[in-house]
């Protein structure tokens, strides 16, 4: 059913308190029943800081567009950012925490110009979707790149099983995605062997529950997802890790440079930096961590899922049952022919962002942390809804 202006919804179930308020069609559109793969929706207290200090920071008297990097006012907000994660990643001191620039994709670049270059023994990668399959491209402009498993062949429905992987024991590191936002799979616990430095592409699922920074050595996110709008890369680098960098580095692309600078060495993206900050406060004070945003991401996935599982006739879930993902639920009609009707009722019942990556095509539906279990259940009845039309079949 379309969304009616002036009904009453439940807005996100944020620490079990639910609060009534009463919506209009605009700031459905704007900012609710958005299910769109990137750049994803703001919550809603982070959305009305961010419109605020656009006009004007009541502790500066200034638009946060207008901000200066070599302010003492950045300074903080790089500061409380980076105390805000390291509270609700749990970060140990043995790492540094970086913002930086680029997204993803330059760091499909400098991990391996960091440390594969010169490398005798060459770095492993694990090719699991659309994403994971750029990183080694660029990393064999640097050195030897072994791909120790690509899921291509079976149209990367799926993550490798243990017995599938041969692990180099010497490599200069193995590198994954945790999350793979086209295809909607992800790992339940990172690969790998004890010793062999592991670096993770986590860009849509960062902040969305615990993780163990500690058996990383390198992590990276692009914002977008659940750190806020694009504009900034966040990069957590362990530091014995750090020392074996290379020497001949561009200084802007050479990790030591910006944490010597301390994330300001060039001028950083300060609105996006400053958002990020308000989503990490959002996270801390509002959800109550990591553990709470999990069990919520779980309740509603699980949501969407089972609407998906119910109606075979109509749907076909894109990954495996045991490597679905949580944030990115990938699927296909039954009858493709109905796509056109599918994206139809979509938009008149309000909903947002349902399309598929191109590379894959079908549709997505991305459940990142600001889609609250009120939206996940929406969606769910409108998937048994649409399923359950006669005359779609």
């Amino acid at each position: 059913m379309p969304i009616e202006s002036g009904r009453v919804y439940s807005p996100p179930l944020w620490g079990g308190v639910v609060h009534l308020i009463k919506i209009n069609r605009e700031t459905c559109i704007n900012n609710r029943m958005n299910f769109s793969g990137g750049p994803g929706a703001l919550p809603e207290s982070v959305l009305r800081k961010t419109r605020d200090a656009i006009e004007v920071l009541p502790e500066t008297g200034l638009s946060v567009l207008g901000m200066s990097h070599r302010s003492e006012w950045f300074r903080g907000i790089l500061d409380e950012a980076e105390q805000n994660l390291r509270h609700l990643l749990k970060i140990p001191g043995t790492h540094q925490v970086l913002f930086m620039q680029g997204g993803s994709s330059l760091q499909f670049s400098m991990l391996p110009m960091n440390f594969l270059r010169g490398h005798m023994a060459g770095a492993d990668y694990l090719v699991t979707g659309y994403w994971s399959a750029k990183a080694p491209t660029e990393a064999r402009l640097e050195g030897v790149t072994r791909v120790l498993w690509d899921g291509a062949p079976g149209l990367y429905k799926r993550l490798p099983r243990a017995d599938e992987l041969q692990f180099s024991p010497d490599a200069a590191y193995l590198h994954y995605v945790s999350n793979e936002t086209v295809e909607g799979l992800q790992f339940k616990a990172p690969p790998g062997l004890p010793g062999v430095p592991l670096a993770c592409d986590m860009s849509s699922d960062l902040l969305a529950a615990p993780i163990d920074v500690a058996r990383h050595d390198f992590i990276y996110a692009h914002a977008q997802k659940n750190l806020g709008p694009s504009g900034v890369t966040l990069v957590i680098l362990n530091d014995e890790f750090a020392c074996r960098a290379g020497t001949g580095l561009p200084t802007l692309l050479d990790y030591r440079t910006h944490i010597a600078a301390r994330s300001n060495y060039n001028t950083p993206p300060v609105f996006a930096i400053y958002v990020l900050m308000l989503i990490t406060r959002w996270l801390r004070d509002e959800v109550g961590g990591l553990d709470a945003m999990a069990e919520l991401n779980q309740r509603k996935s699980a949501l969407v899922y089972a609407a998906l599982d119910a109606h075979p006739e109509a749907f076909v879930p894109h990954a495996d049952l045991a490597d679905r993902s949580l944030m990115n639920v990938a699927f296909k009609l039954r009858n493709e022919n109905r796509n056109q009707a599918f994206a139809a009722a979509a938009k008149a019942a309000g909903i947002h962002g349902l399309d598929g990556h191109r590379s894959l095509g079908g549709w997505r539906a991305s459940l990142y942390n600001a889609i609250s279990l009120d939206e996940a259940q929406t969606l769910a009845n409108w998937l048994h809804d649409f399923a359950g039309d006669a005359s779609a079949y």
